[in-house]
């Protein structure tokens, strides 16, 4: 097998890769990805032990051990094109050999879990209660970049969306990966259920008007009333999709877990959002720490 050219995996003067700035080891087999550089702390507080801190750029990342678990956590940034950075280091970090820049004859797979916040597309799923997405549908284009492998289902549910949605070719076409059923199974009690649509950005793609008209005004009504059999759009933000597409086509386990912090149909917004995501980590790593 062929090495990978050092222009295409970079690795610094610490055996370390570029944007993450970890070595193999210091990363473990269960991740959470968080968005905000400052939530690695308010996640990592809660272990009893912490082994590994790194820092570069916005990407922080602690690696420690609750109870017996170990357990990482990095953070990502906000939008799809960090995640592109972060799963394919965190991938080449478990299942590349840094040593011959060669891909290893037997894979780890990884548990990848975010936890994050994002808006409710639904009346019925409240500010400060918590989603856990049985789906990532994008809208941001990423995935278009890679090729990909959907089951029947999925690419049904991709085309029913777009007509129902009527999004056009001025948009980016639409991708869809799934949970993983090993990990979903443990986020019941507690968690509600259903697609996370991922877009581009915060305002214009996410149906807000400040001082730019939009080019889909209707994009959270149709959003809100798709459905696709016992699916249903639950919520939106800037990552689930990306993670699990890209960690489905690497072998990989994902999930996204987020907190609702603003209800986009009933207009209100979290009067505690750090209390909500505080207690989203607190379940969160129990789950973990007891059953991954």
């Amino acid at each position: 097998m062929s090495s990978i050219a050092a222009s295409e995996l970079i690795i610094n003067n610490r055996g370390a890769i570029y944007h993450l700035d970890c070595r193999p080891e210091e990363i473990a087999s269960t991740i959470i990805t968080v968005g905000d550089p400052a939530r690695v702390a308010e996640v990592s507080k809660h272990f009893d032990s912490v082994e590994v801190k790194n820092q570069h750029r916005e990407f922080i990342t602690h690696t420690g051990y609750v109870n017996k678990k170990r357990i990482t956590v990095v953070s990502s940034g906000i939008g799809t094109d960090n995640i592109d950075i972060v799963v394919n280091e965190l991938d080449a970090l478990a299942n590349i050999d840094f040593e011959t820049r060669t891909i290893k004859e037997n894979l780890t797979q990884l548990n990848i879990i975010r936890v994050g916040t994002s808006g409710s597309l639904q009346m019925d799923i409240p500010v400060d209660s918590f989603v856990a997405s049985t789906h990532g549908l994008g809208i941001d284009n990423l995935m278009n970049f890679y090729r990909q492998n959907n089951n029947e289902e999925e690419k049904q549910l991709v085309q029913s969306f777009v007509t129902q949605t009527q999004l056009n070719n001025n948009f980016a076409h639409p991708y869809i990966g799934s949970a993983s059923g090993a990990l979903l199974k443990n986020f019941v009690d507690g968690f509600h259920h259903g697609i996370t649509v991922t877009c581009p950005g915060f305002y214009g793609p996410q149906g807000r008007v400040l001082r730019l008209g939009l080019a889909n005004p209707a994009l959270i009504d149709n959003l809100t009333s798709f459905t696709f059999g016992k699916h249903r759009i639950t919520n939106f933000e800037m990552e689930t999709a990306a993670i699990y597409g890209m960690g489905n086509l690497l072998g990989h386990h994902c999930l996204s877990l987020n907190a609702i912090v603003a209800n986009r149909i009933s207009k209100e917004f979290s009067k505690d959002g750090a209390a909500a995501v505080e207690n989203l980590i607190q379940k969160s790593l129990e789950i973990i720490a007891d059953n991954l």
